[in-house]
């Protein structure tokens, strides 16, 4: 896909696009001109590819089987159900919590008595069962 025409000025070719809502834009003064009015952030119909981070920190197992595979891993990256799921706010709270606790077993526990995210562990458990 080629330039596009500045969709402020509608006179030049748009060097730029709105980080908010990706609108062509082609100087500073059309920036700032198309921020007087907010937008919003823009809704892409394409799928993004997921590409799979590997944990910044160490993971310690009992038995190595437990570990996840690849393969696995990125089934649950490209589900649309887990994706659909991680859009809570309740659950990336409850996600976030565990991660950040120095206790996370026990906030794993604790988050297990929650309803919302017990159905997502058992739909991630479906998702990388054999």
């Amino acid at each position: 896909m080629g330039p596009r025409q500045c969709e402020v000025c509608k006179d030049a070719q748009s060097k730029y696009k709105c980080p908010s809502c990706l609108v062509p834009y082609c100087s500073l003064v059309c920036f700032k001109k198309h921020k007087e009015i907010p937008c919003g952030k823009a809704v892409s119909l394409e799928p993004k590819p997921c590409s799979i981070r590997l944990p910044e920190k160490s993971c310690q197992v009992d038995e190595p089987s437990l570990l996840l595979q690849k393969e696995r891993l990125e089934s649950l990256a490209f589900s649309s159900e887990v994706r659909e799921a991680l859009k809570d706010v309740e659950l990336q709270k409850a996600i976030g919590k565990i991660d950040s606790s120095i206790g996370a077993e026990n906030e794993l526990d604790r988050a297990m008595g929650n309803d919302l995210f017990l159905k997502f562990t058992e739909k991630i458990l479906s998702i990388i069962s054999p």
